[in-house]
């Protein structure tokens, strides 16, 4: 639609006219001798006499013209937009970061998968995040692989089809057989700092005890809370086992709690499936519609209309005048 950004200069319209009826035309008086022999005077003095004094008049056109030039620079300071349609933009008021453990563990086979049989962890955790990620269509979300030490695969984005390729072609023990944690907290703390979501979620997936990290987890934890991170942990290891491969329970529901977190545990890959079913209801798509309605500004041609129209007279005038005077001399 069409819009003026300063309607209430259209009351400027008639100020020219109130000008005219209020103020009075100027006039001065001087003082003159009236000879009535002047004739006979300016021919002794060999002198032509010419016109005096002329008060000009204007003309029908000039009246005109001169009023609808003053009409077109008032809408051009009214400032006439066209407002096209609005336009929606959908902005994600949550970060999602994914922390996977690639260590060469989670190549190991006994994870059950649910028609029978054992697949290889890495398998099954492929199949359910690449799932959660696709449920996730109003989060900017990122993606870590950690085992010596974290790398980030995938920076915050909207294009989910990219993190879910990524996701697709993690191999187990490409980031090195050992689990850094805490150092996988660490940098998605620092991930997290480029941001400005009010809501900042990480989701740590991990099947064995960390063994290679800098930052203890426990510290890497209370850093998150105070970044105001919050932290989930999965674990899909064996709480039984000895050494590196020990699932460390005790530190991951650790972090969990003092971030405002959960720890899940999955045993099979159908538990592990409900994880990620709970994380997507306690972690609810949170957006802002933005709206917004573009304008262009139109006052140029109101502008233009009127220097042309003056323009045009003044010329024409001068045009016209000029010939008269040439046929009268």
């Amino acid at each position: 639609m069409y819009q003026f950004d300063f309607p209430w200069l259209i009351a400027l319209l008639p100020v020219p006219l109130l000008v005219w009826l209020l103020i009075p035309a100027y006039r001065e008086t001087s003082a003159s001798v009236r000879l009535p022999f002047f004739d006979q005077v300016a021919e002794a003095a060999g002198i032509r006499p010419t016109a005096g004094s002329v008060v000009a008049r204007r003309t029908w056109l000039q009246r005109l013209c001169e009023a609808t030039a003053w009409c077109l620079l008032i809408l051009a300071l009214a400032r006439p937009q066209f407002v096209e349609p609005p336009i929606e933009k959908t902005e994600p008021q949550r970060d999602l970061m994914l922390a996977l453990d690639l260590s060469q563990s989670m190549e190991t086979k006994d994870f059950p998968a649910p028609g029978g049989g054992a697949e290889a962890r890495v398998d099954a955790v492929r199949k359910v995040v690449t799932d959660f990620v696709a449920k996730r269509p109003g989060d900017r979300v990122g993606l870590i692989a950690f085992g010596d030490a974290p790398y980030p695969l995938v920076p915050f984005t909207m294009d989910h089809q990219t993190v879910q390729a990524v996701i697709a072609e993690t191999l187990p023990g490409v980031a090195g057989p050992r689990t850094s944690l805490g150092d996988a907290i660490g940098l998605a703390i620092k991930m997290f700092e480029k941001t400005s979501v009010p809501e900042k979620v990480l989701i740590v997936l991990t099947d064995g005890n960390d063994t290679a990290s800098k930052m203890p987890p426990a510290k890497a934890a209370g850093i998150a809370k105070q970044k105001g991170v919050v932290i989930h942990t999965v674990g899909i290891g064996d709480p039984a086992a000895t050494g590196e491969d020990k699932l460390d329970t005790a530190t991951l529901q650790k972090i969990a709690a003092d971030t405002g977190g959960r720890y899940f545990f999955g045993g099979d890959q159908t538990q592990l499936a409900a994880i990620y079913d709970t994380l997507d209801k306690i972690t609810p798509q949170d957006q802002r519609n933005l709206s917004w309605r573009p304008r262009i500004e139109l006052f140029h041609w109101p502008l233009g209309a009127a220097i042309g129209i003056l323009s045009f007279y003044y010329l024409m005038s001068g045009f016209f005048g000029g010939m008269r005077k040439r046929t009268a001399s």
